[in-house]
């Protein structure tokens, strides 16, 4: 189980975890994507001299400017741009600079100087990291200045990063209650399924030893016939809980419906009420019954007449002598049915527990009678299998087991 939680917890924070990174890698991408696109708009502006040039990083062609001062007095609000105009020699013709910055002129040459010696192609560069990006176009040379840039994305990325960070703490904390929320089912799941193999081997454990004993004190005095009684006494016991058990695995089959049809649950009822009217009048319990007719329902008959026999078997096993057991089936909003009895009702906090495996409200009681406790789970399940909710409740002497069908 703790292999299974760390899986699904591991999966989940991962799942998070690539979210939130492709997230912010996504907005980081379009932040140095405007960026960068901002730059070559900008060289793309700068008007080179001499006709039919080529525009950087575009095949649309340059145009010569009308009036040279307005070339000149072109600025740039967002970046920080020079234009070096070169002689044949690449020397330094003349400088214009489109921003209003403290540079000199002798700090652009210088600037511009280095750019040629170290390359003669046009570059934007990884905006993180280079402090230039440049044109170089026959006899011109354009610079942006990178700085502000490289701190306006270096600071976008490590407020991301803080970000992913504190989202982080965040993600473990949901991936853990998330784990939790998905993990719980499963759980008590597992712990009903130890439970019910400790409660089945302690049921098969005794009869087990009792038939063992009664063989060795067989095989020792052959004649005595009572341990022929209590091997087949104990076997019998056994054959009734593996009998159980084994039903009870087929009404936990919830999604097979290979065997439903629309039938007539009124006849079904009443067919199997009618079954325990010899039962009931041998043990001095009335019988009222109130069924509708004609309700009609997508169910197994089989499986139905298993759940009226188990809730009126218990019915008649709680009931005092003298009492009446009542039936109703009607059809309401939804189609309800019911049994009442008379008697032993259930004890205040227990309703629910009574629908579990092996539970018995008296142990030595139902061990006599050979009861499991394994009825009531076998028609929460069949139930369940027919979209209904079954419940119990006791009061004034009451005991009602009520089943509603959604229709």
């Amino acid at each position: 189980m703790d292999k299974l939680k760390k899986k699904v917890f591991w999966v989940i924070f991962l799942i998070l975890t690539v979210f939130t990174t492709s997230v912010l890698g996504f907005y980081n991408a379009q932040q140095y994507n405007r960026e960068r696109n901002e730059i070559v708009h900008n060289f793309n502006q700068v008007v080179s001299f001499g006709k039919d040039k080529k525009m950087p990083f575009s095949n649309a062609p340059m145009q010569m400017p009308d009036d040279e001062k307005d070339f000149k007095n072109i600025r740039y609000m967002d970046n920080t741009v020079y234009t070096v105009v070169l002689n044949d020699d690449n020397s330094v013709k003349e400088i214009i600079n489109h921003s209003s910055n403290d540079k000199t002129d002798e700090d652009i040459e210088k600037i511009a100087k280095d750019i040629l010696s170290e390359n003669n192609e046009s570059k934007v560069g990884n905006l993180y990291f280079c402090k230039y990006s440049y044109s170089i176009n026959d006899s011109t040379l354009v610079i942006i200045d990178n700085e502000d840039t490289n701190s306006a994305l270096l600071t976008a990325l490590l407020i991301s990063f803080g970000i992913l960070i504190a989202l982080e703490l965040l993600i473990l904390l949901i991936s853990n209650k998330i784990t939790n929320w998905i993990i719980k089912p499963v759980e008590e799941s597992f712990e009903k399924q130890k439970q019910f193999i400790a409660d089945a081997s302690h049921e098969l454990k005794t009869p087990l030893a009792v038939i063992m004993a009664s063989s060795e004190a067989l095989e020792s005095n052959p004649n005595e016939t009572k341990w022929l009684d209590n091997i087949k006494s104990e076997s019998e016991r056994m054959n009734k809980l593996i009998t159980d058990l084994l039903e009870l695995a087929k009404s936990e089959a919830v999604d097979d419906r290979s065997e439903f049809s629309v039938g007539n649950l009124s006849k079904t009822v009443e067919k199997s009420v009618l079954a325990f009217e010899g039962i009931m009048f041998e043990k001095g319990i009335s019988l009222d019954y109130s069924i509708d007719d004609n309700i009609e329902i997508e169910m197994n008959e089989f499986k139905i007449g298993q759940l009226v026999s188990i809730l009126l078997d218990n019915a008649i096993k709680h009931s005092e002598k003298g009492g009446i057991v009542t039936v109703d089936l009607k059809k309401e909003r939804d189609v309800v049915f019911t049994v009442t009895n008379m008697g032993e009702g259930i004890p205040k906090g227990e309703e629910e527990k009574i629908f579990e495996r092996f539970y018995r409200a008296d142990e030595s009681r139902n061990r006599n009678e050979n009861r499991y406790g394994l009825g009531l789970a076998i028609a929460k399940n069949i139930a369940t299998s027919h979209n209904a909710e079954i419940s119990a409740s006791s009061e004034n002497g009451l005991t009602t087991f009520k089943t509603v069908f959604k229709v």
